[in-house]
């Protein structure tokens, strides 16, 4: 069973930065793509940042030029580097991998930037 386990997540002021992690528990090279959604209250959950085994990337517009998604193959892990916070990128971070088998999703990370 796949694994997927984010941190980084807290609570930060408009303008800080923020790195999330999501460690897999097997090698990332199985997975197709990994990405980060999130969840606000009352929102559905949307798409943030995805990465695909060739590393290939795509961004939603709110958070081009603010927000770059890599990953560490060695390490198993996919990062998430947030820059300019606003407080309308308060939400909770899911990460997600996929491969053959599925979609697989980690628990969640609380990011909440105040005014």
């Amino acid at each position: 069973q796949v694994q997927l386990v984010e941190s980084g997540g807290g609570l930060v002021q408009a303008g800080w930065s923020l790195r999330l992690s999501c460690a897999a528990s097997e090698s990332i090279f199985s997975f197709n793509t990994m990405g980060w959604y999130r969840q606000a209250p009352g929102n559905q959950r949307e798409l943030v940042a995805t990465v695909t085994s060739g590393g290939s990337t795509n961004y939603a517009d709110s958070v081009k030029g603010r927000f770059t998604i890599s990953r560490d193959n060695a390490k198993n892990t996919v990062y998430l580097e947030m820059n300019s916070l606003k407080p309308e990128d308060t939400a909770v971070y899911y990460c997600n991998a996929e491969k053959y088998t599925g979609s697989y999703w980690g628990q969640g990370t609380q990011v909440t930037v105040s005014s």
